[in-house]
């Protein structure tokens, strides 16, 4: 028997992946929304979080994909309301908060999962098996995509709490957090402001252990999500976002396609409902505050969507 649960937030990424994976979940029914002017046809539609929760007291877990900002109180309150909570990436506009979430899940006890769609992707497990044990001699990141084709007319991700360029490029932290076989830490960052924003258009980030990344968010034309590493027993290559995984320059697992992502979010948040388990591992997002905090601001020309 399918579990119910409520969709809050009908944007972009809601109507293109989460939507999609839910309709094809065989452990879920997507049984209401909650947004201000989104719909999914056939679908019963509030635009009061509250009155939902009233509502429907059979519907037991809430999956929140709004802007992190407001996302805490819609966790709290779906919290208090004894329903399960799934966070998508980030998990929340401050470390604090999310720690806060963390234990009140824990205490009532039920499931709170912050998920990171791209540790789903089809070759990153290949990748973490194949590094396993391995001594890493460099790595780098380069992440570029055009914040007008993923986010248009989005305003919000340039304001205080919008992470800006570290919206997507967080999508690489977590990736190399999940296979590299030790932990990193920043120890240096130069973040690109245009002169009418409150968040980095661009980013370049050093870590320990010879690790680095690079972060634009200006790439017209096709984007670039690639991770190099480099081993004593060859270099490795995650392309497309972690999608496909070539050594030596060799195609080695993966699938050219981002569209498992979700379902595997899903299959996993049914997983730890079943057993009120709680999955929170904010180490990407540790990175980010660590390049806010020791980053170095340089500024650019205005930019507006």
């Amino acid at each position: 028997m399918k579990r119910k649960i409520a969709l809050v937030g009908i944007g972009k990424i809601a109507i293109d992946q989460h939507v999609p994976a839910l309709a094809a979940s065989p452990d879920w029914e997507l049984a209401a929304t909650v947004s201000r002017s989104g719909r999914v046809d056939g679908v019963k539609a509030y635009s009061d979080f509250g009155l939902m929760l009233a509502e429907n007291p059979d519907i037991g877990t809430v999956s929140l994909c709004m802007p992190p900002v407001p996302r805490y109180d819609y966790a709290h309150a779906a919290l208090m309301a004894g329903r399960h909570v799934m966070l998508e990436k980030p998990p929340g506009a401050s470390l604090a908060e999310v720690y806060a979430l963390e234990k009140l899940a824990e205490a009532k006890g039920l499931s709170l999962f912050a998920t990171w769609h791209s540790r789903m992707a089809h070759a990153v497990a290949p990748a973490k098996a194949w590094l396993k044990d391995t001594t890493i001699t460099r790595a780098h990141i380069t992440w570029r995509e055009d914040v007008r084709k993923w986010h248009p007319g989005q305003d919000w991700v340039f304001q205080a709490g919008g992470m800006g360029v570290f919206d997507p490029g967080i999508n690489a932290l977590s990736i190399l957090t999940e296979i590299l076989p030790q932990p990193v830490h920043m120890r240096g960052a130069v973040l690109t402001f245009p002169s009418n924003c409150q968040t980095p258009i661009a980013a370049k980030l050093a870590f320990s252990g010879n690790v680095s990344a690079d972060f634009d968010w200006r790439q017209e034309g096709p984007q670039t999500w690639d991770i190099l590493v480099e081993t004593p027993k060859g270099r490795l290559d995650l392309r497309m976002g972690g999608n496909v995984l070539e050594i030596d320059g060799k195609l080695h697992a993966g699938e050219n396609s981002i569209m498992g992502e979700y379902p595997a979010l899903y299959a996993r948040m049914a997983q730890l409902v079943a057993t009120r388990a709680r999955d929170v591992d904010l180490a990407p997002m540790i990175h980010v505050a660590d390049a806010l905090t020791l980053g170095v601001r340089q500024e650019a020309e205005a930019f507006h969507l």
